[in-house]
């Protein structure tokens, strides 16, 4: 399989806009189509909803990073199962809970990162699959001007790179795109 780092991103919680945009962004959904394309199975497309009830502050960002650097994968996974900042769904269904959401400002818009955990199959732990090891469900979304897209790591494996950046790799697929993505809900876009 092709192992392909996705996306790295940097984790200095002083470049999140966590101050006073709780509320620019809480009580907001944003729908859209993850689009998936895969090696061997034909292309898909599916509804994509991610339920924002808060952001990620940045005391809480720190604690995630700090996880990642003394305990890896098994630590950020411990800490990052008790956080719960909305709700992201794919496909039908109830979804399962987006435990950070954090926003950045970019030029044209705002980026927002969507770290879950991801629920492991009984089949992937009673066949010792590799895919147990990729235990997060990770995307990107990029709101605004020239924007309204993303992307989708469905089963992602988290590493500390330099000290402050993580490094996200996907399960041996590419990405799904998100597209079409439409905010709605209260306060200004």
């Amino acid at each position: 399989m092709v192992l392909c780092c996705c996306a790295v991103m940097m984790l200095a919680h002083t470049t999140f806009e966590v101050r006073g945009q709780g509320d620019r962004w809480a009580g907001r959904t944003i729908t859209g189509i993850a689009y998936f394309v895969s090696g061997v199975r034909t292309a898909q497309s599916r509804q994509f909803s991610l339920i924002i009830n808060r952001l990620t502050t940045a005391a809480e960002v720190q604690e995630l990073n700090q996880a990642l650097q003394s305990g890896g994968q098994d630590e950020l996974l411990r800490v990052l199962s008790k956080m719960n900042a909305g709700r992201i769904t794919i496909g039908n269904g109830v979804g399962i809970t987006a435990n950070a959401i954090i926003a950045t400002q970019q030029d044209s818009g705002t980026k927002l990162i969507v770290l879950y955990e991801r629920n492991v199959r009984f089949a992937e732990l009673r066949s010792g699959a590799r895919s147990e090891n990729y235990r997060f469900g990770y995307a990107e979304l990029f709101i605004g001007t020239g924007g309204n897209q993303g992307m989708l790591i469905p089963a992602a494996k988290i590493r500390l790179r330099d000290g402050n950046t993580w490094e996200v790799e996907d399960f041996g697929t590419f990405p799904a795109r998100l597209m079409g993505l439409t905010v709605h809900g209260r306060g200004p876009r």
